[in-house]
């Protein structure tokens, strides 16, 4: 199954919008059709993903805090490492003879939806970038469920602290394009290893101290990360 899921594929992948939405660009506080009455058993968009459902730190943050498991505990039981444009990032593993999500139980279920990774919250939503900042959009062929209820867009990703899930989205979307730009004209192989180390030491192995704010936390690592890889 091939997924327009990811963030940056309209520019990555030179996709006019009209052929893959509505058309329409969308705000937090926009309606759009997402409902899908609970799915009702589907689990169609958790199967058959391949590495696609990358993970950004606060995706691993809240994996870390909802299962009680350290990163590299999570790389035993869930998360694969894969290159993705010269980075190298972590995604949830597929599994079975179905290739499913190692999350979805025995009746097709979500295990984790409460801390479930951001792409699974913004599907069939993507995002649309552009001057630092992003829109949404309905995909309109990733999703075979009929008469889709109107929700609002900030409720339906159902994320505390918006403004500032937001402003994470952007901010970690934008510099990891910058460093898929860079590594991609890498040609000093040492040199892109000891950045992609650097990366995952810094925003994933380390791990997040729980009785703080993730927000104020990643602020400041993405400020050291930038000033570090200038």
């Amino acid at each position: 199954m091939e997924t327009f899921i990811w963030e940056e594929i309209i520019m990555l992948r030179n996709i006019d919008l009209d052929e893959i939405s509505d058309g329409k660009l969308y705000t937090a506080g926009d309606l759009a059709k997402v409902g899908c009455q609970d799915c009702e058993g589907c689990c169609d968009c958790c199967c058959q993903m391949g590495d696609t459902i990358i993970l950004d730190p606060l995706d691993v943050w809240q994996l870390m805090q909802g299962r009680g498991k350290s990163f590299e505990q999570l790389l035993d039981e869930s998360v694969d490492l894969h290159v993705q444009d010269g980075v190298i990032l972590p995604n949830l593993k597929m599994a079975g003879e179905k290739e499913q999500c190692v999350y979805l139980n025995e009746k097709g279920r979500c295990s984790i939806h409460p801390f479930r990774p951001g792409i699974c919250r913004l599907f069939p939503l993507g995002r649309f970038y552009e001057n630092g900042s992003f829109r949404y959009f309905l995909q309109i062929k990733e999703c075979s469920r009929e008469n889709r209820t109107k929700q609002k867009i900030r409720k339906w990703i159902d994320m505390p602290e918006f403004g500032r899930y937001e402003t994470f989205v952007a901010d970690w979307h934008f510099f990891v394009r910058r460093l898929q730009d860079r590594l991609m004209q890498q040609s000093d192989m040492e040199t892109a290893q000891r950045i992609n180390r650097y990366i995952l030491q810094e925003f994933y192995f380390r791990g997040w101290d729980a009785e703080q704010n993730f927000y104020d936390q990643f602020s400041e690592r993405l400020k050291k990360a930038q000033k570090v890889l200038a």
